[in-house]
Formats: C-alpha cells, structure tokens, sequence
C-alpha cells in the first residue's frame, strides 16, 4: 500500500542535490518501512496536496514537511484556528489550518523548523504559510506567518482570524 508513496519519497530525495551528505536514501529507507503510522499520516499529508519531502535530520529523527510551490486547494482560505474562524463576523472560512492539520495527524510547522527547512529548500517565495504560533500572540488575537522574498526567510504577523488565496499551512512529522 505505501509502495508508491515510499517511491515518491525517493524521487523528491534523490532529485535535491543539496541533502545533507550525512542523510542518505539508504539510512532513510528502514525508518520508514518500519513505521506504518508515520508513512499513513505521511500519505494524509500527500493527498492534501502537501508533497512533503525529508527535508533533514533534527536530533537523529527524519524531518518530514510539506514542501508544495503553489498552495494546494485544500490548503487555502484558512484562517489560524476555530476560534478566530467562529469569531469571524463576516464571511468566515469553512475550515482553519489547525482543524485541519488535525485531520492529517500531523503538526503545524514551528517558526524554528519553518527556518531550518528554509536552509535547505526555499518555499513560499510567492506565497505564505501559517505557522504554529505562540500562545501569548494568540490571546491578543494574532497568528504568526512566513514567507521568503529577497533571498531571505520573513516571519509576520496578521490577525489569527484573516485568511488568503496565497496562504496556506505546512505540516511536519519527526521519525
């Protein structure tokens, strides 16, 4: 069943041709294999449109993350979370990115991971992406975004509740 996927992993590996010399297809491989969980929540983040790729080892696990260029439909017109999306007095999104990284079973990428996969493979240069924001941020009603322009990575902020054609969420899983 994860065949094919495994073989799409391999595929986005191989054809990076910066990875970390250290990473190898050969170390990768058993790891996945060996964990039916992750390669499920890995083929959720694939069907989303996410084409999530090994970005880089963190702490001797695999760093999974959603790598698509251009924000898949599913992932778009999302506020942050329920909340902001139930407060939203006017046309209010049908879903949040957090409901939906919910369903994925993975978690939203972390301003800190969001930054080390940016070293290694440049994303969001015409779009964004919601990012795991802090809890003091939230409770003032904010959420927090990056993007890449200029030859640099950026992290913002916007109202938790507001929501983008050009925005989207990527998601993580360590293995």
């Amino acid at each position: 069943m994860h065949s094919e996927l495994i073989q799409t992993l391999a595929t986005r590996f191989t054809a990076r041709t910066h990875n970390d010399p250290q990473l190898t297809w050969e170390n990768i491989l058993p790891r996945l294999s060996s964990n039916p969980e992750a390669l499920a929540v890995i083929a959720r983040m694939e069907n989303t449109g996410g084409e999530p790729q090994i970005v880089c080892q963190v702490a001797d696990k695999l760093l999974i993350v959603d790598c698509y260029q251009k924000v898949p439909a599913e992932r778009k017109n999302l506020c942050y979370d329920e909340p902001a999306r139930i407060a939203r007095k006017k046309f209010p999104p049908a879903s949040s990115a957090l409901a939906e990284v919910a369903k994925i079973g993975a978690q939203l990428l972390t301003e800190d991971l969001y930054l080390l996969t940016q070293k290694h493979i440049e994303l969001d240069l015409t779009i964004s992406t919601w990012l795991h924001t802090p809890e003091d941020v939230r409770t003032k009603g904010g959420a927090i975004f990056g993007d890449r322009r200029f030859g640099r990575t950026f992290i913002y902020h916007n109202g938790a509740d507001s929501y983008y054609a050009v925005r989207g969420y990527r998601t993580f899983l360590l293995i």
